[in-house]
């Protein structure tokens, strides 16, 4: 094994134990905690093997080199990724607005209210 294999191993196994702490203090889903593992035993099999996973990702996508493969996987999975973090942002967005909303209309009724008030006095 090569140094940075060494150092790749280290890293995956600090970002698990991250990621075991973060859904250990409830700041993490269930389904998020899953996919972070997942990626992270992937990456942890990826630094163990390179050079096997690479030639299997090659052969599996039809490319002529196994470098070419991981690249290609990893943008994949970074377009996956990316698509999530869009649609909780979209999601988050679209709470705020309906919240406001609702803000809105009960600030509203709250000030005709006192105005009905003030009318009585």
């Amino acid at each position: 094994m090569y140094a940075v294999q060494y150092i790749a191993i280290v890293i995956v196994l600090a970002l698990m134990a991250y990621v075991l702490g973060k859904y250990g203090k409830k700041e993490m889903e269930w389904g998020d905690f899953l996919l972070w593992g997942a990626l992270l035993v992937a990456l942890l099999v990826v630094a163990v093997f390179p050079l096997k996973i690479a030639d299997f990702v090659r052969a599996l996508l039809g490319l002529g080199r196994g470098l070419d493969a991981l690249f290609v996987a990893a943008i994949g999975l970074a377009y996956v990724l990316l698509f999530r973090v869009y649609m909780a942002v979209d999601r988050t967005e679209r709470e705020i607005t309906e919240l406001t909303r609702k803000i809105a209309i009960e600030l509203e009724e709250i000030n005709r209210k006192l105005q009905e008030i003030e009318k009585k006095d």
